[in-house]
């Protein structure tokens, strides 16, 4: 075996233990320095210190992910909607019925910008975000973009029952939820540097697949 092939085996060897360790987050106590060494292995087997961001329709799971690789990785947390509701003082709802939906896409463009000296974390995307080519490469400068899916039917079920999803008002049902996503389905796929479906797995399983993905490229 050549030296090339030796240090790709080698990598995907190292890449499978980080998702091993990964997942024991989800089993109980974990230290924040075996996180901070996640986080250094991770980094070392990308070759970098980029932020992860994670883009996908509403109740693909990403602030739960989110939340689990702050944890598992040692990562400052970032919530685009989040950040924007801080700022404006308003809910996301209260935004759309005030403004209308273009000024709140504006706002979401001007966090995007706002994200790249603020250092590597992993970032909570809204739903819509990526639909500006803008937004996207502007994400790209310090990140990257993960893609969440699940299917129609998943994600009724998770966000069923929310008063913060705007865009679903009076539209919360499979059919509307599968047309929504067919129409945002070619952004979602060409921002992605990689996919992970979250259909049917706990948030433990995800993330370990997820890093995984990230150290092997």
């Amino acid at each position: 075996m050549d030296m090339e092939k030796e240090l790709r085996l080698c990598d995907k060897k190292m890449a499978a233990l980080l998702a091993e360790r990964v997942a024991l987050v989800g089993s109980g106590e974990y230290d924040v320095r075996e996180a901070q060494k996640n986080l250094a292995l991770l980094n070392a087997l990308a070759g970098g210190t980029k932020s992860i961001a994670l883009i996908g329709f509403m109740g693909a799971g990403k602030s739960t992910v989110s939340r689990y690789l702050k944890r598992a990785l040692a990562l400052v947390e970032r919530d685009t909607d989040a950040m924007i509701v801080k700022q404006e003082g308003m809910s996301i709802t209260d935004l759309f019925d005030k403004y209308g939906e273009p000024y709140f896409r504006d706002l979401e463009s001007k966090t995007v910008c706002s994200l790249e000296d603020m250092g590597q974390a992993v970032i909570s995307c809204g739903g819509g975000l990526v639909m500006r080519e803008e937004n996207v490469a502007n994400l790209k400068k310090s990140s990257r973009i993960v893609l969440l899916t699940a299917t129609p039917q998943t994600t009724l079920e998770r966000v069923k029952n929310s008063t913060e999803r705007p865009i679903l008002n009076g539209n919360m049902n499979v059919e509307y939820i599968a047309q929504l996503m067919e129409k945002r389905r070619e952004a979602y796929q060409k921002a992605a540097d990689i996919t992970v479906a979250t259909d049917h797995k706990d948030v433990a399983a995800i993330c370990a697949e997820l890093v995984q993905k990230l150290a092997v490229g």
